[in-house]
This record gives C-alpha cells, sequence and structure tokens, in this order.
C-alpha cells in the first residue's frame, strides 16, 4: 500500500514539473522577480518573506539560504522571514486581528527600496493580501508566490510580480516553489 502512493505521488510529482517546466508564462516572470530582487538589493533594499504552515517554513528555509548560503560562498544577502518574530505576532494577532500578523512588521520596517515576497499557495490568504496593500501604501515592490490561479491576490490585480506555478494541490505547488526559491539563491 505505501509503496503504491509513493509511486503515485513521485508520477504526480513529475507530471507536475512536466508542466512547470513548460510554463514559459512562469519562467519570464522568474526573470522579472529577479531582476527586480537585484535591483532592490543593489538601491540598498531587502527581501522580506511571509507565508502561513508550510509556506511559513519555507519563507524561513528560503531567508536562511539568503543570509547564510546554499551551495556556495557568497556575501550575505539582506533578507527578513516575517515569520520568526513570535512576540510581534502574538501582539499583532491579539490587538488587532491574525490579519494584521505580517502587515504591521511590513509597514515598520520596509521602506521604498525593499521587496516583499507573499507564499500563499492559493493565493487567498487575508494577512498575506494585507501585505500587498501596505507595499503599495509605502511604495515598495511585492511578489506573490502562489499556484492554480493566483486567487484574490491575482484577480485584484494586489501585487506587482505573480510567479503562479502548476499544480493540482498544496504539496505539488510547494514543490514548485522551492525550485524558484532555491534558484533565486544563486
Amino acid at each position: 500500500m505505501s509503496k503504491t502512493l509513493l509511486l503515485e505521488a513521485i508520477d504526480e510529482a513529475r507530471k507536475n514539473l512536466n508542466a512547470f517546466y513548460d510554463a514559459s508564462a512562469v519562467h519570464q516572470e522568474f526573470e522579472n522577480v529577479t531582476n527586480a530582487i537585484i535591483a532592490s538589493l543593489k538601491k540598498g533594499g531587502g527581501l522580506f518573506v511571509a507565508g502561513n504552515g508550510g509556506s511559513a517554513a519555507d519563507a524561513q528555509h528560503f531567508v536562511a539560504e539568503l543570509v547564510v548560503k546554499l551551495s556556495k560562498d557568497r556575501d550575505p544577502i539582506k533578507a527578513v522571514a516575517l515569520t520568526v518574530d513570535t512576540s510581534i505576532i502574538t501582539a499583532a494577532g491579539n490587538d488587532f486581528s491574525y490579519d494584521d500578523i505580517f502587515s504591521r512588521q511590513v509597514e515598520a520596517l520596509m521602506g521604498p527600496n525593499d521587496i516583499f515576497m507573499g507564499i500563499t499557495t492559493s493565493g487567498n490568504s487575508p494577512n498575506i493580501l494585507k501585505c500587498f496593500a501596505a507595499c503599495k501604501k509605502i511604495g515598495a515592490k511585492s511578489i506573490l508566490l502562489s499556484g492554480k490561479d493566483g486567487g484574490k491576490a491575482v484577480k485584484e490585480k494586489m501585487a506587482d510580480y505573480n510567479l503562479i506555478v502548476p499544480g493540482p494541490n498544496t504539496a505539488r505547488i510547494q514543490e514548485s516553489h522551492e525550485i524558484l526559491y532555491h534558484t533565486l539563491c544563486w
């Protein structure tokens, strides 16, 4: 039974990676995102990343690779995971709402030269969507990292850049996200 489940999962992942390989619109947007991050860093800006659940773990993983290194020694890259300060998160959740746990940090920490990446497989996470609005208010650029149709974030054109990967479910979407952020760690 477990061997069958594993083989089915590998087959589904392989099919999804083939769809991702053929997704030329994602490839072009990846180029745009890469250039935007480089431009931000050259102006002294930094990358701020947030997500919920597994996407929170992905935000932290991605930022760790940027600040430390992935596979080669290089200078650290200015990046912050907004998912790690439990005092800020719980205070904002208690004093305002869970929808404000990241946007309060965006408003406090980010400036016009910074860039925000919101990771939400559905594109509908209210606390990520509020960050896109906060970025517009302060003049910072924003990136949506999502799947399927990008949800409300895409429908309402909330982010400056939309990396929308294919995937029939959260697991396959997150696997493609990992390829994107590992590649961004140049």
